[in-house]
């Protein structure tokens, strides 16, 4: 086998929101193995911190202030990427919000707030980029779903609707477009340690675990939470001519959780 297959040496990608997070492990994943980096942020503050990661990891990106939820903001952004930087070849759809408010007590607004985000951006900014991909002749999509594209828990039915609607428009981008020799397929992680679920593992005063910690490390067969760099080899994989008869598959990074029922009591 080649292995130079896995190499994104001369691709464009596209990593929303990849200031820090997630996000920015991908994008720095997909640096290492040769690609150009492009990434995008709401605001000019966000922008700037996140510029000054990909300095700090000797990584030149290319940032843009855009707001996917915003389809002209969006047309505009593809078309001053494809001036200045090339035409895109790999997008990640990463930026993403969640809302743990029980159903009853949910707004349809928060829940169409999240909607947005989640499933109506990802559509927006692939419905952007596959003309381009169109004109030559290839293009990796990935979409960032998650473990709640398949499982309900309280609190969080806005974001695993838009999550479950993401893994369909996945499959439906892969169905519309693959004659095209576009692969779109998505990663959907697992219980991640990041700065936003630190509050979540943080020992109590006695020193025992989180509650919450506790439960996740229960039922993960690999007994820890992942960390992003866990989801840097699949993100490449599926960036790369690697994955090019790979269409349409959710790779669950999750540490098993999934496949696992749980310990008896």
């Amino acid at each position: 086998m080649d292995m130079n297959a896995f190499r994104l040496d001369g691709k464009i990608a596209w990593v929303t929101g990849a200031s820090y997070g997630i996000g920015f492990a991908i994008a720095s994943a997909f640096a290492a193995a040769g690609a150009t980096i492009v990434f995008n942020d709401r605001g000019q503050e966000q922008l700037d911190r996140g510029l000054e990661s990909y300095a700090k990891a000797g990584i030149k990106a290319h940032g843009y202030i855009c707001d996917v939820t915003d389809e002209e903001a969006v047309q505009a952004t593809v078309k001053k990427i494809e001036e200045e930087v090339g035409t895109v070849d790999i997008l990640v759809n990463n930026a993403g919000i969640i809302k743990r408010i029980p159903m009853l007590e949910m707004s349809a607004a928060d829940f169409r707030a999240v909607v947005d985000v989640d499933l109506n951006a990802p559509f927006i900014v692939s419905k952007a980029v596959i003309p381009g991909m169109i004109r030559k002749g290839h293009g990796k999509i990935i979409n960032i779903c998650s473990m709640m594209s398949e499982l309900g828990r309280e609190t969080v039915s806005a974001y695993a609707a838009a999550k479950g609607g993401l893994k369909m428009l996945t499959r439906n981008i892969c169905s519309e477009y693959g004659e095209a020799n576009i692969q779109c397929n998505g990663i959907g992680p697992g219980y991640i340690a990041t700065p936003q679920t630190a509050p979540l593992r943080e020992r109590q005063p006695d020193g025992s675990r989180h509650p919450f910690d506790q439960f996740i490390v229960s039922k993960t067969p690999a007994a820890r939470w992942g960390t992003p760099e866990d989801l840097q080899g699949p993100a490449v994989f599926l960036a790369s001519d690697a994955s090019n008869f790979v269409n349409g598959h959710i790779l669950y990074v999750d540490g098993g959780i999934l496949a696992y029922i749980g310990k008896q009591p």
